[in-house]
């Protein structure tokens, strides 16, 4: 089985080795419930982490880029990876070689999916996912998209939906390539000999610093336009926190929204990116 890696650190995924390789928040903040075990291989007893009650996704039709009608009925029979993401977002970018890796060579049984939460337009994606030759549908996001997969706080995020149509899985952060391949093979029948340990999923918001907020709490982006949300979400990104988490000011809000440092700067800095956004 060929490893696919990127050359940042992927924080939010355990690939199957000899041994256990995990990585969390790079913070002292509480851990993440991705930080748990996601497979691991000892020997031949492979063992993959999926959700103990897979719910059903419901049927959702979508219009690609290309005016293409695409619904997830249509999508049965194969795995699905849904993946959130965003032209502005970094660790999104940084995975994309990968994802188009894994629908060239796994394509009889994968079927990539991109929901872009992009603000700036068709045109724009459109012209994006050119330049990096994306080879599978994208979509632009909707409410009822936002309603069918919800709990999308960061991206990238990724819902692992089985060929009967349930989510299996959800991952916050950049997807590790071969644990995607042991997830496909094992959900498409093409795997046998892995014990599946079943967890249920907390719908908790933990951000590593391998994903990007799109939401930060306490500060209120709803007001700006969407340039200056982009802007200032990137900035939220990027800055650390003061607080001793080692974290960003976005990660910080997020895994402790009562930390009394990270509020006043997070939003201190939004409203900066704000004025200059608007020349004021």
């Amino acid at each position: 089985m060929k490893i696919f890696s990127r050359g940042g650190a992927v924080l939010a995924t355990v690939a199957v080795t000899a041994g256990l390789l995990m990585a969390g928040c790079s913070g002292g903040k509480n851990a993440s419930p991705e930080d748990t075990r996601s497979a691991a291989s000892s020997g031949d007893d492979t063992v993959l982490t999926l959700l103990t009650n897979p719910a059903l996704v419901a049927d959702v039709s979508m219009t690609d880029l290309d005016g293409k009608t695409i619904s997830m009925a249509s999508l049965k029979g194969k795995v699905v990876l849904v993946n959130f993401w965003a032209t502005w977002c970094p660790p999104c970018r940084e995975e994309i070689p990968d994802l188009v890796e894994l629908q060239n060579k796994y394509r009889d049984r994968l079927v990539v999916l991109g929901i872009s939460e992009d603000e700036a337009g068709v045109d724009v994606v459109k012209a994006f996912a050119a330049e990096h030759k994306m080879n599978y549908p994208i979509v632009m996001v909707t409410p009822e998209l936002e309603k069918i997969f919800s709990g999308v706080t960061a991206l990238p995020t990724t819902f692992v939906v089985d060929p009967d149509g349930r989510i299996q899985q959800r991952h916050t952060g950049m997807l590790n390539a071969e644990l995607t391949v042991l997830e496909t093979d094992v959900l498409s029948g093409h795997k046998k000999n892995v014990r599946i340990e079943r967890v249920d999923d907390p719908h908790e918001a933990m951000l590593r610093n391998a994903a990007q907020a799109k939401e930060i709490p306490g500060v209120d982006l709803s007001k700006m336009t969407p340039a200056a949300r982009t802007a200032a979400l990137a900035a939220l990104n990027a800055d650390n926190c003061t607080c001793g988490c080692g974290l960003t000011l976005a990660a910080c809000r997020i895994n402790d929204p009562s930390c009394d440092i990270s509020l006043p700067l997070a939003r201190a800095l939004a409203e900066k990116v704000a004025k200059e956004q608007s020349g004021s």
